[in-house]
């Protein structure tokens, strides 16, 4: 049993590195640092395609290859494959242990299912050369991956009863959820189509409230990276329109989500999660400020992705100790906030 919770919390804990060690793959160019999958120029290290990486880097000293890059995706993989088998790890046990646990072991092998299915969008990624909707799907996946396994950490994890009144904000919590998700995408599809400094002034958007923008090229899904539809490069105007549209929406969640956070601040079993998740918010709303003002440097870029990430782990908190309003209090151990 203890084998089992150590297992999810690892697993939930190298997710949220995952992310946030995905943000910098992608911001430092690294995505096609390996351009075939699983290994590197056909060897499990880049030590063994030193020769390849070199050729590649000669015959184009600014592009996506180099021994860095290489290094920074593969160890990218690598975490991926440890999670997989931790996953694994924690869905066997769940198994075997499904007359002591209290849970059924269904969303474990829920997890092993999308964890196989977040591979094969890995390696999308690579072999359709970034494509903004498979990089930005992936994305989202794997935010999904950590709210399912903070949800089933939650459960192993103990705190204080919720009151029943508190369980009337559940589905505003849900709404509120869904609302985090939408954003994620935008701001995956932001970040994918490296339009975070499409709008350099704030809070108008090159000095407009209402900027030209041309939501068809923008949001057109099947497009390579850089281009639009017709296969021509995507024009400013559409690179405007993705990230007018997230920033804007930024504001919905914080008002959403901000509101239940203010509502639930002395709750008993969910202050401290709504505590955070306003302390959240406030960060998020910070360093995407800092992103434009600073031209996006580097520190400030992964610490908003990981924001993101740590978002979602509170929400689903909030929402597993939702569901157990008007009940005895869950999980094992002393009980906290």
């Amino acid at each position: 049993m203890q084998t089992y919770r150590t297992l999810v919390f690892l697993a939930a804990f190298l997710t949220f590195d995952l992310i946030m060690f995905g943000a910098f793959v992608r911001l430092t160019d690294s995505g096609l640092g390996c351009p075939d999958w699983p290994g590197c120029y056909g060897h499990f290290t880049p030590l063994g395609a030193h020769a390849s990486i070199q050729q590649a880097l000669e015959a184009m000293p600014y592009g996506p290859v180099s021994a860095f890059q290489a290094w920074i995706e593969m160890i990218h993989r690598y975490a991926g494959a440890i999670l997989g088998m931790l996953i694994i790890g924690f869905m066997v046990l769940a198994w075997r242990l499904r007359r002591s646990l209290p849970y059924r072991p269904t969303l474990a092998t829920v997890i092993f299912g999308l964890v196989c299915l977040q591979g094969a969008f890995g390696a999308w990624t690579v072999t359709h050369r970034l494509m903004p909707v498979v990089v930005t799907t992936h994305l989202v996946l794997g935010m999904s991956l950590l709210a399912m396994l903070t949800w089933l950490a939650a459960r192993e994890k103990s705190h204080a009863a919720v009151p029943a009144h508190a369980g009337n904000g559940r589905i505003w919590m849900v709404l509120g959820f869904i609302v985090l998700f939408l954003q994620l995408a935008l701001g995956g599809w932001v970040s994918t189509n490296y339009a975070a400094l499409a709008c350099m002034d704030f809070p108008t958007c090159h000095g407009a409230w209402l900027p030209t923008m041309d939501f068809d090229s923008g949001f057109a899904l099947l497009r390579g990276l850089g281009q639009a539809s017709s296969g021509e490069i995507i024009s400013q105007d559409a690179l405007t329109s993705i990230h007018w549209t997230h920033r804007n929406f930024a504001f919905l969640v914080i008002a959403l989500l901000g509101v239940l956070a203010w509502r639930w601040r002395h709750t008993s079993g969910l202050k401290g999660p709504a505590r955070a998740l306003l302390a959240l918010l406030a960060l998020q709303l910070l360093t995407g400020l800092t992103t434009i003002f600073f031209q996006w440097p580097l520190l400030i870029a992964v610490i908003h992705n990981g924001g993101a990430a740590a978002l979602v782990l509170i929400s689903t908190t909030l929402l597993w100790r939702l569901s157990r309003a008007g009940k005895p209090p869950s999980g094992r151990g002393h009980q906290h906030a």
